[in-house]
């Protein structure tokens, strides 16, 4: 029997125990307010606690999966504010909390379709599985932004991607769920149209197994991711990157949507 219910900013629904976990921002292409963070771990939270879904399915509505951090939210705060909240990032509203706390550890699955650039390719990293649709668009937005891309040059590594790893986080180029593929970091993409079905599949296969077994796996795997992103934390947050003049000046200029620069290296 399906289970649906609607947030404001996050759907929720359960059927033949997968859980749907939809983002809906569309009109902002789902980018992450601090709200959506919260929302999003809210949504995580009452799977992990839902006895009735095994794995979670997490994608976005509208045209892409998400744009990424909410530029005007999240990056034009004060300088004061930044100090207050140890960087972009509302009290409580840190994405990269959300797939590292856990009761019961069970598999996410992230469908990407579109976009899914700079937190949200976070996100979509530390999934356990994912499945994109074709010609899905990623970005390490944070490189150009100056916030540095060190969480996903790590996040990539861990997956395997080594050299591409380190391409794509210095470009800070946009790369495709098919070169994604090929370099080890999505394990399906879908066919046109279907990224949604295929994901569902994937999970009612994962489902079919016993779950004590499964979370296992999940635990393990999440243990090391955090252990790594701890480590990165450790040697980027003392540099406060984001009160530098550089970082400034590139969310000004997205939010003026202009070039930015010159660059000044402080």
């Amino acid at each position: 029997m399906a289970q649906t219910s609607t947030a404001s900013l996050v759907e929720y629904s359960c059927r033949d125990q997968v859980a749907s976990l939809t983002l809906n921002r569309p009109e902002r292409l789902n980018a992450f307010s601090d709200d959506l963070v919260r929302h999003l771990a809210d949504a995580l939270r009452r799977f992990d606690l839902d006895p009735q879904a095994q794995v979670a399915i997490i994608s976005g509505n509208g045209r892409a999966f998400s744009s990424g951090a909410d530029v005007h939210q999240r990056q034009m705060r004060t300088r004061e504010e930044f100090e207050q909240h140890g960087g972009p990032q509302g009290w409580g509203a840190h994405s990269g909390d959300l797939l590292t706390r856990s009761v019961n550890w069970k598999p996410v699955i992230a469908a990407p379709h579109g976009y899914a650039m700079g937190l949200a390719l976070g996100i979509v990293l530390e999934c356990d599985l994912i499945v994109a649709a074709p010609g899905t668009k990623f970005q390490v937005t944070e490189t150009p932004r100056g916030l540095g891309g060190a969480k996903y040059w790590a996040l990539l590594n861990f997956r395997g991607a080594a050299a591409f790893a380190t391409e794509v986080t210095l470009t800070g180029r946009f790369f495709t769920a098919e070169e994604a593929f090929a370099a080890g970091i999505v394990n399906r993409v879908a066919p046109e149209g279907c990224h949604l079905e295929a994901a569902r599949e994937l999970a009612l296969e994962i489902a079919r197994n016993p779950p004590l077994s499964v979370r296992a796996t999940v635990r393990t795997r999440r243990w090391y991711m955090e252990q790594i992103e701890r480590e990165v934390t450790m040697q980027t947050a003392p540099l406060k990157l984001y009160l530098s003049e550089d970082f400034q000046e590139a969310a000004r200029a997205f939010a003026e949507k202009r070039q930015p620069g010159p660059f000044k290296g402080r």
